[in-house]
């Protein structure tokens, strides 16, 4: 059998050399238009920081090495530019010579991947890259070595923004970020966001919201939406990519919904003796079950070895993807999986949600470091519909377990129930995920009525009382304003000073806010807890008067 792939890195690549392991004698030709088949791109933002320090090291494979171990017949700077779906073939180009030819195949998989928006910045002649392959970071640290006191502008605040942002602060860059919406990554919602943007300018980041780049001032500065004028000898495009399927248009393959090239369970196209990979493929969305866009480096291997399979007769049917994404910036990590809370109320999707705020292990032994978790709940079936993490250590491994969860169909109230491994300098005893449980559990059985910190003031216009249950030094140190300072240990006795109409009551974090919902409650008041404390508020607010900022700046 002979398989042609077009596209190499992660997708083609992992089908590459997983077929040769199932099949010793096949013919496999992998053309790659660009000049390295095999590199980490995900680590070459820390290659332009000086993390990485060895330019080798970005270089996973070559077409030599993949000669010599896997007999791959693997073409750099050749492109396919066609191809005949009726004849089998396909025609590729040399991009160095011109000269084009004809191949034939059995089976083609096209591992294009996406490619950076085209056109959306234009500020010549400052140099302006992406920051997606090897010559790029070639490129970006060439200005970089040449320029005395750099200075950079990052557009887009997504995954590749942040950490092109956190690298060149740490090469000495001053760098201003530059993000169209108005939050910076925008898989978080607002209150989850807004720590992030804090520590962007705690290190010094000069962030604009609701701004875009218009255009050069000059060799060595960009004018803002705003009418601002900001240094750089560099412009970093972060703005986002798009699936690549021009070669999928072109041989009238069907495209998915969600833009990227459709494929079936098996990783097939339309035409069954065509494949497709990686980020240019339309993916199966594990909550919705509809056509989505995940551009994730392990959702293209783990499909690139579905596809070896399935060309291989072993055939496994793809899961759909939950979205699992974790990104480091400044000591900080964020991470989520699933849907956000703006995704399903755009799609009319009832849910609840659960804010804590633990530690990642026992607060008695020394180094404990505090994250923040979102959990979103659906409202009748408990199922788990998405999460947002932020924090310092132990954020990643509780990602992770609730993706695994997400993946096994468990619900939110049985993350009580999960075994996790303990011991004071790597969880607590109630570890951050039974935590989150135990809070699903008393929703899903109406022990417990919570509201969100974006609906106080709905319902304190219809009447509510907030009554504040951290003690009178938390109080005086930050409060909401309005707010009646009744600590938790004074309820009982005081309750009688309490109106009798409906009441919010609020901690720091809400666990002490649950108590006090659950005493009056038992006494006949009307309760709920506000979900996240005054923690939560604070960040969830913050975000709001940095949004409303953001909307008044000029288009």
């Amino acid at each position: 059998m002979k398989i042609i792939i077009v596209g190499g890195v992660a997708g083609g690549m992992s089908a590459a050399t997983r077929l040769r392991r199932l099949d010793e004698s096949a013919e496999i030709i992998v053309f790659e238009r660009g000049h390295y088949v095999s590199f980490a791109n995900c680590g070459l933002p820390y290659f332009v920081g000086g993390i990485i320090r060895d330019r080798a090291e970005l270089l996973l494979q070559t077409p030599e090495s993949l000669s010599d171990r896997f007999t791959l017949d693997v073409r750099i700077d050749t492109e396919v530019v066609q191809i005949d779906r009726v004849a089998q073939t396909v025609t590729v180009r040399n991009r160095l010579t011109g000269a084009e030819s004809s191949e034939g195949y059995d089976r083609l998989v096209l591992a294009a991947g996406a490619s950076a928006r085209s056109g959306a910045i234009a500020v010549s002649p400052i140099p302006t890259h992406t920051l997606r392959t090897v010559d790029d970071v070639d490129h970006i640290t060439a200005v970089l070595a040449n320029a005395e006191t750099a200075s950079a502008v990052v557009v887009g605040g997504g995954f590749i923004g942040l950490e092109a942002v956190e690298n060149l602060v740490h090469r000495g860059v001053h760098v201003t970020l530059v993000q169209r919406g108005p939050q910076i990554f925008t898989p978080l919602d607002p209150e989850m966001a807004a720590p992030v943007q804090a520590r962007l300018r705690e290190r010094g980041v000069d962030v604009r919201l609701g701004t875009t780049v218009t255009g050069p001032a000059g060799p060595a500065a960009v004018t803002l939406s705003d009418g601002t004028t900001v240094p750089a000898d560099l412009v970093i495009d972060a703005s986002g990519v798009r699936p690549d399927v021009t070669l999928a248009e072109q041989a009238g393959l069907r495209i998915g919904e969600s833009g990227g090239v459709w494929v079936d369970e098996n990783q097939a196209t339309s035409d069954p003796y065509i494949f497709a990979v990686g980020d240019g493929v339309e993916k199966t969305d594990a909550v919705s079950g509809a056509g989505t866009l995940v551009t994730m480096a392990g959702l293209a291997n783990r499909h690139g070895r579905s596809v070896a399979d399935s060309i291989a007769g072993n055939a496994e049917q793809a899961a759909p993807a939950l979205g699992t994404g974790i990104v480091g910036i400044f000591g900080l990590t964020v991470a989520l999986v699933g849907w956000n809370e703006k995704r399903l109320v755009a799609a009319g999707r009832a849910h609840r949600i659960v804010h804590t705020h633990p530690a990642n292990h026992a607060g008695y032994y020394p180094g404990a470091e505090g994250m923040s978790i979102k959990l979103l709940i659906d409202a009748e079936s408990d199922a788990i519909l998405g999460a947002q993490i932020v924090g310092g250590a132990g954020v990643d491994k509780r990602i992770d377990v609730l993706a695994v969860a997400m993946a096994a169909g468990l619900s939110a109230s049985a993350l009580t129930r999960l075994e996790l491994a303990y011991a004071p300098q790597y969880a607590s005893a109630k570890d951050p995920i039974n935590q989150l449980g135990y809070v699903a559990d008393n929703l899903a059985q109406g022990t417990s009525t919570t509201l969100q910190w974006h609906e106080l003031e709905a319902a304190r216009k219809d009447g509510a009382v907030l009554v504040d249950v951290r003690s009178a030094a938390e109080f005086a140190a930050g409060s909401i304003p309005g707010a009646i300072n009744v600590s938790l240990d004074d309820l009982r006795e005081r309750q009688a000073d309490l109106p009798r109409v409906p009441l919010i009551v609020h901690c720091q974090v809400g666990q002490r806010g649950h108590t006090a919902a659950r005493l009056l409650t038992q006494h006949g008041f009307d309760v709920r807890n506000l979900d996240g404390g005054y923690r939560t508020w604070l960040a969830g607010t913050s975000s709001l008067v940095v949004s409303a900022t953001a909307e008044r700046v000029p288009a």
